[in-house]
């Protein structure tokens, strides 16, 4: 029996099974990282005849493979970034599914589908996530020897497999520009703590209120080209250590 006739005759989870498992994810908050994963390690287990699966994110025209179960999905996704076509790009992107049913002899893509033919890859299935955020997402999944293509059968499941995976990353996402908006949050706050306390003492030593220690802090950031929260910590620095703290 060859590899790709042992891969089918594996009993394969309840489809039922995954989505309700991918559905939990709403529950927790998990970071995003270790959700993409999963959603991999599911699909690899739960769609029939699939050998590799990746998952391709689109951020601010930045394209990268988030999460991967093998090191070929890996490089072939990044085959595509280079071209800056595919079928998993182009269904990122589109939102659209991109079949290719036979790597041997594909008319769409070519370059890529020899490629493909070449690591041993027969069938390429692309489907794009229905991401509400603004990160497009696409699922691609991989299948290696064989004769036979991936059906219709197997492109309905993946689709509707790509449908409740799609509603788990935008959960994962939203949490982390939460996470990411409460460090900037925090960042800003101790900026502007460190402003305020350089204020403090540009005022005691410039004998000015506070408009005009900020005035006097802007400038010097100019002058010296740096930025003002930079100044403002070598200020208050240079006064907790003793030093000269302004001579402006």
């Amino acid at each position: 029996m060859g590899e790709h006739a042992q891969h089918q005759a594996q009993v394969l989870p309840d489809p039922q099974a995954a989505f309700a498992e991918l559905g939990r994810m709403l529950l927790g908050e998990k970071p995003l990282v270790e959700v993409l994963r999963e959603v991999c390690r599911l699909a690899l287990a739960t769609i029939p005849g699939v050998d590799e699966v990746s998952i391709t994110l689109v951020e601010d025209d930045r394209t990268r493979t988030a999460a991967f179960t093998g090191s070929l999905a890996a490089t072939l996704d990044e085959r595509q970034y280079d071209a800056g076509f595919g079928p998993c790009l182009d269904a990122a992107q589109s939102g659209d599914v991109v079949r290719i049913a036979d790597t041997a002899a594909d008319a769409l893509y070519p370059g890529f589908a020899a490629a493909a033919r070449r690591q041993g890859v027969t069938s390429v299935l692309a489907v794009g996530l229905p991401m509400p955020v603004r990160v497009l997402g696409g699922l691609n999944v991989y299948r290696r020897g064989g004769t036979e293509p991936f059906d219709d059968r197997v492109e309905a499941l993946a689709v509707a497999f790509g449908g409740y995976a799609a509603v788990a990353l935008a959960n994962a996402a939203l949490l982390a520009s939460r996470e990411r908006l409460a460090t900037h949050l925090q960042t800003a706050m101790l900026s502007r703590a460190v402003i305020d306390q350089a204020k403090g003492v540009v005022m005691a030593v410039a004998r000015c209120d506070a408009d005009e220690a900020f005035r006097l802090l802007a400038k010097e950031s100019q002058q010296r080209n740096r930025k003002l929260r930079e100044v403002a910590a070598e200020v208050v620095g240079a006064a907790e250590r003793g030093e000269q703290a302004w001579s402006s």
